[in-house]
């Protein structure tokens, strides 16, 4: 699984910590860790918190790119 990049620039463009991110969507910072690591693959329940979290789509966040 490949780091996801855009999850991070997203959380970054609103000067989100991995807390702040973990704390709005209900999960701990390691389990956002992971996922921007590439070593854990969210439901697509956590995916769409995130994206609600970051005012995103899941396109924008979860699709790859081909």
């Amino acid at each position: 699984m490949a780091k996801n990049l855009k999850l991070k620039a997203a959380r970054a463009r609103l000067d989100l910590s991995q807390q702040d991110l973990a704390d709005m969507v209900d999960v701990t910072r390691q389990t956002i860790s992971a996922i921007e690591r590439g070593d854990y693959n969210p439901t697509i329940n956590l995916c769409r918190r995130i994206c609600r979290a970051l005012n995103v789509t899941l396109n924008d966040l979860f699709w790859e790119d081909s």
